[in-house]
């Protein structure tokens, strides 16, 4: 788990009211999974930094992927807009070119993935069973995701980087493709990291499909 995503977790649990082994429960196993990674963490490990009885998470939460998804999924609720919007900003300027926004952004998700891969994989497990979850997500990858993105695509059809497919099919195309590029890598594959040569692969791919023929 990255540094940033643990202070954001553990930051958000503090301010939500719980009773106190439910808080202690939380801290720890978000402490333990920040330090172990969460495939080398057990819920008797979290049980005793926590100083309760291991029956106890079993009790609040039936199990260590319910667990994990008791810390994650509210914070993902809340803060994936903002996090979309970051990636955003940490890879796009005025000046930036199509080529070089699908590169850096790329790059950017890799690395938060690869930092956070065991919780990546218990998320997209569960977004296999849970249609609430899987819904959820389509909603908001409707409204943040696209509120965040289609400004950019529209500013690089202005530029003349684009080719004449309307920018929502652009945005809806991409982010399939880069879904499961990633899936692919560090689910399917079980890989611990993307490779430089693979992005710039996947920047060729993308920019074949989107790039105006003239660009």
């Amino acid at each position: 788990m990255s540094a940033g995503l643990y202070d954001a977790l553990l930051a958000r649990i503090q301010e939500k009211k719980k009773t106190e082994k439910q808080q202690k429960v939380l801290e720890a196993a978000i402490r333990l999974f920040a330090e172990k990674g969460y495939a080398n963490t057990s819920t008797a490990e979290i049980a005793l930094a926590a100083g309760v009885s291991e029956g106890t998470i079993f009790k609040h939460y039936g199990s260590k992927d319910r667990l994990l998804l008791a810390i994650m999924l509210p914070f993902f609720r809340e803060m994936l807009s903002r996090m979309a919007k970051e990636a955003v900003r940490e890879t796009f300027s005025s000046q930036t070119t199509l080529e070089q926004f699908l590169r850096d952004f790329l790059r950017n998700r890799a690395q938060f993935l690869a930092e956070n891969r065991d919780i990546f994989r218990v998320m997209f497990k569960e977004l296999v069973y849970n249609n609430e979850l899987r819904d959820e997500l389509k909603s908001f990858a409707a409204e943040h995701l696209q509120a965040a993105l289609l400004p950019i695509v529209n500013r690089f059809r202005m530029k003349g980087e684009l080719g004449d497919l309307p920018a929502e099919t652009v945005l809806d195309l991409t982010a399939a493709f880069v879904g499961g590029f990633f899936v692919t890598r560090f689910l399917f594959m079980d890989r611990a990291a993307v490779s430089g040569e693979e992005i710039e692969e996947a920047v060729r791919f993308i920019l074949n499909g989107i790039r105006s023929r003239g660009a």
